[in-house]
C-alpha cells in the first residue's frame, strides 16, 4: 500500500490503494480492462489480478498504466504528526532522549540494569503483548542490536509503542532529563 497516493482527475482524489487509483482513473475514462491491456501490452488476466490485489502492482506499473490513458502518478510525501496519548508521548521522549546516548559501549554499560529490569518486569508483568516484548527487549539487548534499539526506542508504530510501555531502560536516563521530560508534559 502506498500512503500518499493520487491521481488529479476533474477533482483531486486521495487514494491509498494503488488498484483504486487504477479502478477510478479506469472509471472515470470508460477505459475497459481489454482496451487497457491492448493499450499497455499487459494481459487482461493479469490487470484482473491487479484491480483485485491478488497481485502486487508498483508505483512503476502504476504510473505505465495510467500513461496509456493520459494520465500519470504523483506520489506526495509529507510528515505527519503522530498523535499520541500523553503516557505514549512521555515514554516516546524519555526513550528518544535516551537514545542519542545509545551506542555499542554504552549498551554494554547498560546491561546489568536492562537484565535487573526485565527480570523485575517479568514478575509484575502480565498478559500479551508485554510478555513477548519483554522477550524481544531481551533479545535485541543480549545481542548487541543497537539498531533494532533505536527503532524501538523512537518509532511510532503501534508495535514500538507497546514495546515501550514494558521497557527495560528506566533509571538509564540522567534526572535532569528524566526531570524535563515531565515538566515538558505538563505545559
Amino acid at each position: 500500500m502506498s500512503f500518499g497516493t493520487f491521481i488529479a482527475l476533474d477533482a483531486i482524489f486521495f487514494l491509498v490503494d494503488r488498484p483504486d487509483v487504477l479502478r477510478k482513473t479506469l472509471s472515470e475514462t470508460g477505459t475497459t480492462q481489454s482496451q487497457l491491456s491492448r493499450l499497455s501490452g499487459v494481459k487482461q488476466p493479469s490487470l484482473s489480478q491487479m484491480l483485485s490485489g491478488r497481485i502486487e502492482m508498483s508505483d512503476e506499473m502504476l504510473d505505465r498504466l495510467l500513461s496509456c490513458v493520459g494520465y500519470r502518478l504523483e506520489v506526495v510525501r509529507r510528515p505527519v504528526r503522530v498523535q499520541l496519548d500523553r503516557s505514549s508521548r512521555r515514554r516516546w521522549r524519555m526513550h528518544q532522549l535516551l537514545v542519542s546516548q545509545l551506542s555499542p559501549e554504552t549498551l554494554k554499560q547498560w546491561t546489568p540494569t536492562i537484565r535487573r529490569n526485565l527480570r523485575q518486569l517479568r514478575r509484575d508483568t502480565r498478559g500479551e503483548p508485554h510478555m513477548s516484548n519483554l522477550d524481544r527487549w531481551q533479545r535485541l539487548a543480549s545481542s548487541g542490536d543497537v539498531r533494532g534499539l533505536r527503532l524501538v526506542m523512537t518509532g511510532l508504530d503501534t508495535d514500538s509503542i507497546q514495546m515501550r510501555e514494558v521497557s527495560p531502560l528506566g533509571g538509564l536516563l540522567p534526572e535532569g532529563d528524566r526531570q524535563r521530560v515531565l515538566e515538558e508534559m505538563l505545559r
